[in-house]
């Protein structure tokens, strides 16, 4: 058993609840050749994920009683914790050695996040987690890691939203919350998220009700599934909306990285990468930053500020993308441009742009806001600027961004 599972793994004991039983045969099966949920990622394999079923109990502890989501590296549950008679969220991992071990590095953050200060404010914006085991499958081992039930992602909001955008008061205090946990991840825990996008910004809340109707309904109106080949795909069942909703939390560690270090991996959503990302500077924890700038343009405008879709290819292209930032941010500097490894295949010796014609029409994020007026846009273009700068070092910091003028305007006490 490896240092980090010793690190949260409780030892396994009888439960003290009964396991419930579940109806043996569960709920309308659908078409084999109809691909459900996992089965639709690029570079989803059957035998990587592990075969999880309502009912079975994990761990000696917990009981499956509902699928809640999936992913390319996991599938998410909700459980009963036979021991104390409550509810958890299990993130059930594919096989240790798929995909580069991404349970271990999710369980690595995790012990660095259990090792740093408790106390700071930024650490109630983070998830909590709770324990975490092994289970076997035929091909191998998965790591589980045990947290406490989130409700919907942000992602899931906006969809359901009849703009698809945020309201000024909802974008602040969410943006509050995530410049919390990052202030929280930065300089406390040398940690740097990598991945920060709606998908990965969930709601605490405390509704037992809730989730004993999920429970039930599993019970009484089994969701729908595939069998194939001895495995079971499931439909995940949306949690109802609780009485309360709490505030908004920073998720899903995978991607994330530790120590102060600067990194040259290649990481973060096509739309968010920021420049120094594309040219292959070496980068830290303000990549971050940059990231959540893009998304508060998607979130709050309704479209991708940067998409960096090529002209002529019709895909992602590092070119597109830095044109799309000429065209926005005007001209980098050229100490920037010069601390690039990839400098030469966007400009030349003198920084010229030299990567085709696909530089755009100057514009302005003045130009290109149009949901506010007067004042309240000024302050908001400005918080913006503050963190889209071509050099990482010109980012304010999340310390820096929770006081900012327009957050503070729109945020609720």
């Amino acid at each position: 058993m490896s240092f980090l599972t010793r690190w949260f793994r409780k030892v396994p004991r009888a439960p003290l609840h009964p396991p419930r039983q579940f109806p043996t045969h569960r709920g309308p099966l659908l078409p084999v050749q109809q691909l459900l949920e996992e089965e639709t990622l690029p570079r989803y394999s059957a035998e990587h994920y592990y075969p999880a079923r309502i009912g079975e109990v994990l761990g000696s502890q917990y009981q499956i009683v509902s699928k809640l989501g999936f992913g390319s590296t996991s599938t998410v549950w909700l459980a009963r914790d036979l021991n104390s008679n409550q509810h958890v969220a299990l993130k059930v991992f594919v096989l240790s050695q798929a995909f580069g071990g991404p349970a271990s590095q999710e369980l690595g953050i995790h012990a660095r996040l259990a090792s740093s200060p408790q106390d700071h404010p930024g650490r109630e914006a983070i998830p909590h987690m709770l324990g975490s085991f092994e289970v076997s499958s035929a091909e191998g081992d998965h790591q589980c890691l045990v947290h406490q039930p989130l409700w919907n992602n942000l992602q899931t909001y906006l969809d359901e939203s009849p703009d698809g955008r945020l309201s000024k008061e909802a974008l602040a205090n969410v943006l509050y919350n995530v410049f919390k946990a990052l202030d929280y991840l930065h300089p406390e825990c040398q940690i740097v998220h990598t991945d920060i996008k709606p998908d990965n910004i969930m709601f605490g809340f405390k509704d037992d009700a809730a989730l004993e109707a999920v429970e039930q309904a599993e019970v009484d109106n089994p969701s729908p599934r595939k069998e194939i080949d001895g495995r079971v795909v499931y439909r995940s069942r949306r949690l109802p909306e609780p009485r309360n909703i709490g505030p908004p939390v920073l998720c899903d560690f995978g991607s994330a990285l530790s120590g102060p270090q600067l990194r040259d991996t290649d990481v973060q959503p096509d739309e968010y990468r920021c420049p120094e990302m594309i040219l292959d500077i070496p980068w830290d924890n303000k990549i971050d930053v940059w990231n959540v700038g893009c998304m508060v343009w998607h979130i709050f405008e309704g479209e991708h500020l940067f998409r960096g879709i090529d002209p002529e290819l019709k895909v992602y292209r590092g070119r597109a993308h830095l044109a799309e930032m000429i065209a926005v941010l005007g001209q980098p500097q050229p100490g920037l441009i010069d601390r690039g490894r990839l400098k030469s295949k966007f400009f030349s010796d003198k920084c010229e742009w030299q990567a085709g014609n696909v530089l755009l029409p100057p514009t302005s994020l003045e130009q290109l806001e149009k949901r506010l007026e007067g004042n309240d846009k000024e302050l908001f273009i400005d918080f913006m600027n503050k963190m889209l700068q071509w050099a990482p070092e010109d980012r304010q910091t999340p310390e820096e961004l929770m006081t900012d003028p327009w957050l503070m305007r729109h945020v609720r006490g």
